[in-house]
C-alpha cells in the first residue's frame, strides 16, 4: 500500500520527462502540493520554459529545480540524485516518465534504432532506479517509485515492435520490484507501474495538432494518478475517452488466453481469428 506522507509539503519529487506532457503535469501537481520539485530532460528548450512555469505556480520558487539529462546516460542520473538530494535531502517520490516513440522497422531491421530506444524506454528506467532506490532505503521514509509504462507493453500491438519490448521490459522490471521491495522488513518505499490510455502529451501532438475527441489530457491522467496512488494500486490503468476500463481488461484477457489456450501469437491482430475477438468483445 501507498503511505500517503510521500506527497506531504516538504517532500521532495524528482520526475524525469518532466519538461512536458504527463511529467510536467504530475510536475505541476506536486508544486501545488507544496512539495519540493526537480525535474529532468533532455530538450533544453522546453526545459527552461517548464521550470519557468513551476517557479511561477510554486509559493516559493526556490523549490523548484532541473537538470538536462539523458536518462540513457547512468552519469547523467547519478549527477541529478546528487542535485536532487544536495538541494532537498530525501527523496519522497521518483517518477521514472522519460521515454521516447519512433518507427524503427521490422525485428531484423535497425539494430542502433532498437538499441537507441530500449535505451531510454527501458534502461532509463533502470538507471533511476540504480541510482535513486538505495538511498531512499537508507533515508527510511515513505516514498514511491512510478514507472511510466504502456498499454502496448502489455498487448503489444503489432506496429512499433520496438516500442512494445521497451514498455514489456518497464512490465515485468517494475512487477519486479515491487515484489523486491515488499521483501525488506519495515520498508516504506512501494512501487507502482502508470499505464496510461490515449493521452494528448507532447508525443502525440508532433503529429496532431489539435486533442483528438478520444484523447485524455495530461492533467485527467494525472488526477486518476493520484487516485489511484492514494487506493495503493500498483497497475495504473487509465481509461480515455474511447476505451473503458471493462475493454481494457477484455483485450488484456484475450491477449493473455492466447498462451493459455494456445492460439497464435498476437491472435487479436490474426485473419483467423478477427471473428473471434469481436464476438469476445461484443460479449
Amino acid at each position: 500500500m501507498t503511505n500517503g506522507d510521500w506527497n506531504k509539503p516538504g517532500g521532495t519529487a524528482v520526475v524525469t520527462g518532466g519538461a512536458s506532457g504527463i511529467g510536467l503535469a504530475a510536475a505541476e501537481r506536486m508544486v501545488a502540493r507544496g512539495m519540493n520539485v526537480v525535474i529532468a530532460d533532455r530538450d533544453e528548450e522546453m526545459l527552461d520554459a517548464s521550470l519557468d512555469e513551476l517557479k511561477q505556480q510554486s509559493a516559493e520558487p526556490s523549490t523548484v529545480d532541473g537538470m538536462l539529462v539523458d536518462v540513457s546516460n547512468l552519469e547523467d542520473i547519478e549527477r541529478l540524485r546528487d542535485l536532487a538530494s544536495e538541494k532537498f535531502g530525501t527523496i519522497n517520490c521518483l517518477m521514472n516518465n522519460a521515454g521516447t516513440g519512433f518507427p524503427t522497422g521490422a525485428p531484423w531491421e535497425n539494430l542502433d534504432s532498437w538499441k537507441q530506444l530500449l535505451e531510454v524506454n527501458l534502461w532509463g528506467i533502470i538507471h533511476g532506479c540504480q541510482a535513486f532506490i538505495p538511498l531512499m532505503l537508507d533515508a527510511g521514509e515513505p516514498a514511491i517509485v512510478v514507472n511510466t509504462g504502456s498499454k502496448q507493453g502489455i498487448t503489444k500491438p503489432p506496429g512499433n515492435y520496438a516500442y512494445n519490448l521497451s514498455k514489456a521490459g518497464v512490465v515485468a522490471y517494475t512487477e519486479c520490484l515491487a515484489h523486491a521491495l515488499r521483501q525488506i522488513p519495515d520498508c516504506q518505499i512501494s512501487a507502482h507501474l502508470l499505464v496510461p490510455g490515449f493521452t494528448y502529451s507532447g508525443m502525440i501532438a508532433r503529429h496532431m495538432p489539435e486533442k483528438p475527441d478520444a484523447a485524455w489530457t495530461c492533467e485527467q491522467t494525472v488526477d486518476f494518478m493520484f487516485e489511484s496512488l492514494d487506493r495503493g494500486d500498483f497497475y495504473i490503468l487509465c481509461p480515455d475517452n474511447d476505451v473503458t476500463r471493462e475493454m481494457d481488461e477484455k483485450r488484456i484477457q484475450w491477449n493473455a488466453d492466447d498462451i493459455i489456450k494456445n492460439r497464435p501469437a498476437l491472435s487479436r491482430w490474426h485473419p483467423g481469428f478477427e471473428d473471434d475477438f469481436a464476438a469476445f468483445m461484443k460479449d
